[in-house]
């Protein structure tokens, strides 16, 4: 999402469109915590179909998610919304390390907190440090903002056009259906912890307030 046109590197333009999308939703009040990908810096899967280590590539991947956090914290600042980065690996100069609790005071404040460098820890997804984070700052609900996806499908729908879409799943009629939008430890994280989840497209620029304000759009995956 923070990539340019040609779908590589860090645009700041684009972190400035992403960065006025969030400050609709604290603008409402809400606190706004962000796990944020390096998709569009590094992607971990081709350095090991190269022979690279997979702890070597997720590695790389964290210190990737590091960048775009710093990024998107430079928009949020310029459009007057006070954020802070804070990272699961050491890196002081530019970032506070992780503490849940310092994050919600955050939140309480205010702030927007945007955690980087994933878990801390290799073979763990984006969307896993999502569902974890989410549970150690107590959020309410996990918003799955999904770059060029709308919903979870049956199949991909940018390679099959009569691919269904799902408006409502519960956390295991997911898990059955193997369904790629998300990997299943999160989804798993979430269902033994009661954390409901909702995925949609961060395309439309208006989609994080609809779903803040409860409007049923994308795939709510609950209990």
């Amino acid at each position: 999402a923070l990539a340019g046109p040609e779908g590589f590197g860090i645009d700041p333009d684009q972190a400035t469109v992403i960065a006025h999308k969030i400050k609709s939703v604290t603008d409402l009040g809400v606190q706004v915590a962000l796990v944020i990908g390096a998709g569009n810096l590094w992607r971990g899967s081709k350095g090991v179909q190269r022979g690279m280590s997979q702890a070597t590539a997720d590695h790389m991947g964290m210190i990737a998610t590091v960048m775009n956090g710093l990024a998107l914290q430079d928009a949020l600042e310029q459009i007057g919304v006070p954020p802070r980065v804070q990272t699961a690996v050491m890196m002081n100069q530019v970032a506070e390390p992780y503490i849940p609790r310092r994050a919600e005071r955050h939140l309480e404040k205010g702030r927007v907190v945007i955690f980087g460098a994933g878990s801390g820890m290799p073979y763990f997804s984006t969307d896993t440090v999502a569902a974890q984070r989410a549970l150690e700052i107590k959020a309410e609900i996990l918003l799955m903002a999904k770059n060029g996806v709308d919903a979870a499908h049956d199949s991909d729908p940018t390679t099959n056009p009569d691919a269904r879409r799902y408006h409502e799943l519960t956390y295991d009629e997911f898990l059955a259906k193997d369904l790629k939008v998300a990997d299943a430890t999160a989804i798993s994280l979430a269902r033994d912890n009661d954390l409901d989840m909702l995925f949609f497209g961060l395309d439309d620029d208006h989609n994080i307030c609809r779903a803040v304000a409860g409007e049923r759009i994308g795939t709510w995956v609950h209990a």
